[in-house]
């Protein structure tokens, strides 16, 4: 056994699906089949249950799926130590992060560390914050800038950098313009405009409209901020977003405080319970430092 077939284990696991796992690891579909053929033979055991709908975990897989994240974890805080040792000249930093937070100009971020790092590889994935945590929970995402979830995960861990509240934006002829601050009643029956339900932003809504007992149509579901944006400034709904979006055109939109018991604004960096990376670690130590996290 050896930390290679460890990872196509973990891969494969997480896919479940050998197609897609073989594209994630660039290996061909029938050589990862091999890995883990060869890999059940050592152990004895089989790891999948395999049928033609779909796969899952044998009762020995789930055991060895736990211990294979440990180990690999191990193994990457292990080259990290060296590394330390000899400098931070290679290696790769995979980092997450939803659109428009505002609090941190992570392309700014992401460019003093290259300046400062050229030799280590960087990867960055944009996407919805529930999506991203659960990248770094599986261990695919080194760190990510996400809206602070409700519940967290128990094995990922966040440092929160900034809190502030969510806003009501509207067109400028709309019954609500105008006004300081409305009540969740005022809300009522109204269409909204929002994103897809990973976003952050999506999920702080929704909990907002639950814990005031209302329900909510949403007319229109994107993954764009700027077509959010647009669609609200053509009078096609009304939504609700973080102070950073919303600010981006409050010369066009009306922005309307919400009720004072509205869910927050809080945005965060997520990074796995386990070691953290050296590159990683490099990465944040400016960032904790500026917003004292």
């Amino acid at each position: 056994m050896d930390l290679r077939q460890l990872e196509h284990f973990v891969t494969v696991a997480d896919e479940m699906h050998f197609t897609r796992a073989a594209e994630r690891l660039f290996i061909s579909q029938s050589g990862l089949s091999a890995s883990i053929r060869a890999l059940e033979k050592e152990l004895a055991a089989e790891l999948f249950i395999r049928n033609t709908r779909r796969m899952e975990l044998t009762d020995a897989g789930r055991a060895l799926l736990e211990e294979s994240r440990r180990t690999l974890a191990s193994a990457a805080a292990a080259r990290d130590a060296v590394a330390a040792v000899r400098g931070l000249h290679r290696g790769t930093l995979r980092v997450g992060t939803e659109q428009c937070l505002g609090v941190v100009d992570v392309a700014a971020e992401l460019a003093r560390f290259h300046q400062a790092h050229p030799g280590v590889e960087l990867s960055v994935q944009q996407a919805g914050s529930a999506h991203l945590v659960e990248e770094v929970r599986l261990g695919r995402l080194d760190i990510a800038f996400v809206a602070e979830p409700a519940q967290p995960p128990e094995d990922v861990s966040f440092l929160r950098l900034a809190s502030e509240p969510m806003m009501l934006i509207c067109h400028p002829e709309h019954p609500l313009a105008g006004r300081e601050q409305i009540e969740w009643a005022a809300l009522a029956g109204a269409a909204f405009v929002d994103f897809h339900p990973s976003w952050g932003s999506r999920r702080t809504t929704d909990r907002g409209f639950a814990a005031a007992g209302l329900s909510r149509a949403v007319a229109s579901e994107v993954n764009d901020v700027h077509t959010l944006l647009d669609l609200v400034g053509r009078g096609l709904g009304l939504a609700v977003v973080p102070g950073p979006i919303a600010r981006k055109k409050a010369h066009k939109l009306s922005v309307v405080a919400l009720p004072a018991d509205a869910p927050r604004w809080d945005v965060a960096i997520a990074r796995p319970d386990t070691a953290t990376t050296l590159a990683a670690a490099e990465f944040l130590a400016p960032i904790r430092k500026r917003f004292k996290a």
